[in-house]
């Protein structure tokens, strides 16, 4: 059997392949953050001759154990793990506590697997190497095997993994670091180069140095000999010497700085060996970790804001918060309760917000107020407005962001601009003419302004030009100051992306979830509506169910890959949905982003993080602290208010 990467489809999505040809200048395409998705099943396969060579993880091992000598209890991070050989090897030998961090969510899916199959006892998780996420002075050692330094565009990325890594290591610990000499490199790299990575599938690659010298630029071109080509990618190093992370260490307060000699690698095809060809091996030991002030931690004081009950709410069911409603909200409150180091008090009057919100001091607004002010979804934009007004730091989206995203035709217009898939669209005022309606059916129509599936219904997926008259009536009739949009209905497979953190500052997705139909009735369209939402006697809200996607790993990346563009275009903050859904032929496109998405237990948001085993608590905890650290407050460890102005937080 073939190989599955190999496909240019799948049978729940697609996308195009196909190479750039002729390419004068490698750093012009070379993109900024390229390691998002290089780290994937096509780069166990191109590299696997060395990084899936057994003797190359043994004998790298025995290295850090000679130059380190830990016992079988020390505490170790193999950080920027890959798919775990390095700490797999560690297990196998005895080494009880041993923890693998990566950011590539498929190579840890891969280790954890491994992990498994062989009964090994390792923690792997998914994270950022300059914003661990880990316990500060709780390893031994931490170590940084096969190259896995200098990918950032920004010289001082790599020095905040290095500042990580003197944070996480504990009194007296190492770290171990093996990468490439620059200095060699630079000199010695092959231009061009390619080869045969098995039967099927051979890969071309082009070298050059960047503009400043500084880095190595990388293509690759991955063939297969039927289907064509897999992959046309561009990645970059940073060349470093002994001498410049002699410098770095230094001037980070590492102490004992040790060179140990060069290292080559093993290919078991004994071919273009590329970064990986003459490696340096260098330990320190951890700077002296400064005495924390003493006083007792400051509590975070958090103002929750949120929709007012005592108003209509046009959305909801019957007009009004229902009991569902209030029980969410009960369960969000008990929820924060439980996290530590804040003190929330909630406000939801709307009649006197301003008074309420700014009658004590706060740290930070969380803005769960999805609703709109006055519970008008078309005035969701105008409550962070009044927080900016008012100088408050806050959670979510800004204003224009918000605003920006409430138009879908121009959110479908910014994604094509940015090569992400859309479906096919007509825009519609009142009062157009009949010979400007699309012959595309069957087709969904939508009020191109709303919220929460405003306008949606079963009725709205239309087969025939008298359907579409019918509901267009309807639409105009039920919002008579709303364009309407008329898209493809796209009735393949419907997935979500939900996004944590911010760009440069982490950004981090939830596994990909993914709409099951299959026990809907058949005589009904697949869409979550406003039926599936608002009305627990439809037959949409007890037929739909969610699951993790078994989408393939190339078709998440390119997903989440669009997400994050999406995300930073838009200016989102701190947390964003993306949905998408596959047409008739498999090609996934946008359908609409969500810059303040549900917040609650049930929503889509929620079951994302359950699938990536955080509870409910820790979701909330990691928007919280995506806003902390967007806005510097870092207030949990301060003695004393740290106001951030509202032109700061921008």
């Amino acid at each position: 059997m073939r190989n599955p990467v190999a496909r240019a489809k799948t049978a729940r999505g697609s996308f195009p392949l196909g190479s750039l040809g002729p390419v004068a200048d490698l750093e012009s395409h070379l993109p900024e953050d390229w390691w998002r998705k290089l780290f994937n099943a096509l780069y166990v396969k191109t590299d696997g001759d060395v990084v899936e060579n057994a003797e190359n993880t043994r004998r790298d091992v025995d290295l850090v154990l000679s130059a380190l000598q830990p016992d079988l209890n020390s505490r170790i991070l193999d950080l920027c793990c890959g798919q775990g050989r390095h700490a797999l090897e560690l297990a196998r030998r005895g080494y009880s506590n041993v923890m693998g961090l990566d950011r590539s969510r498929y190579l840890i899916r891969l280790a954890k697997k491994r992990a498994q199959a062989e009964k090994l006892h390792v923690a792997f998780r998914e994270g950022d190497a300059r914003r661990p996420r880990l316990a500060e002075g709780n390893f031994d050692a931490v170590l940084i095997l096969g190259n896995s330094f200098g990918y950032f565009a920004k010289k001082q990325d790599d020095e905040k993994v290095l500042g990580a890594v003197a944070r996480l290591l504990a009194p007296g610990g190492r770290v171990f670091l093996d990468l490439t000499d620059g200095g060699w490199i630079k000199s010695q790299f092959e231009p061009r180069s390619w080869e045969w990575i098995d039967e099927h599938h051979f890969v071309c690659r082009e070298r050059s140095l960047a503009s400043d010298g500084e880095r190595l630029i990388s293509r690759e071109v991955i063939v297969h000999d039927e289907s064509g080509v897999l992959a046309d990618q561009f990645y970059a190093e940073r060349l470093y010497t002994k001498e410049d992370l002699t410098e770095i260490l230094s001037r980070l307060g590492y102490r004992d700085i040790a060179h140990h000699g060069m290292v080559d690698s093993i290919s078991s095809r004994e071919q273009d060996l590329g970064m990986m060809a003459k490696r340096m091996l260098i330990t320190a030991a951890a700077p002296p970790r400064a005495r924390k002030a003493r006083g007792k931690r400051k509590t975070l004081d958090v103002v929750v804001a949120m929709g007012d009950p005592r108003r209509p709410d046009l959305i909801k069911r019957d007009g009004q918060f229902n009991p569902e409603d209030i029980e969410t909200i009960n369960t969000l409150k008990d929820t924060l309760a439980e996290l530590k180091g804040y003190r929330f008090r909630y406000v939801d009057d709307h009649e006197h917000f301003e008074e309420k919100i700014k009658r004590e001091p706060a740290d930070l607004v969380l803005n769960l107020c999805d609703e709109g002010f006055n519970n008008d979804p078309f005035m969701e934009l105008h409550v962070p407005a009044l927080f900016e007004m008012w100088g408050l730091n806050y959670t979510g989206g800004a204003p224009r962001c918000l605003a920006t995203c409430y138009d879908k035709g121009l959110v479908r217009a910014i994604a094509l601009q940015l090569d992400i898939p859309v479906p096919l669209e007509t825009y519609i005022r009142k009062g157009d003419q009949g010979a400007t309606l699309p012959s595309v059916f069957p087709a969904l129509l939508k009020p191109n302004f709303g919220d929460s599936s405003e306008g949606i219904t079963k009725d709205a997926v239309v087969s025939d030009e008298r359907g579409l008259i019918n509901y267009l009536d309807k639409l105009h009739a039920s919002f008579p100051n709303r364009p309407v949009l008329v898209q493809e209905f796209l009735p393949g497979g419907e997935y979500s992306v939900g996004l944590v953190g911010n760009p440069d500052m982490g950004l981090k997705a939830l596994p990909l979830l993914e709409v099951d139909y299959s026990k809907l009735d058949k005589n009904l369209p697949q869409i979550l509506g406003y039926e599936s939402k608002w009305l627990p006697d439809s037959p949409y809200w007890s037929s739909i169910a969610y699951g993790e996607t078994q989408l393939g790993e190339r078709e998440q990346s390119k997903l989440v890959e669009y997400s994050m563009r999406l995300f930073e275009r838009l200016g989102c903050r701190d947390y964003a949905r993306f949905d998408f859904r596959a047409d008739a032929n498999g090609q996934i496109k946008l359908l609409e982003v969500n810059p303040n998405p549900g917040w609650c237990w049930d929503g889509k948001l929620n079951l994302m993080a359950g699938f990536a085993g955080m509870t409910y608590g820790e979701l909330l905890q990691s928007i919280l602290t995506a806003a902390e650290e967007r806005l510097g407050l870092d207030a949990r460890r301060l003695n004393a208010r740290n106001g951030v102005s509202a032109s700061e937080q921008r």
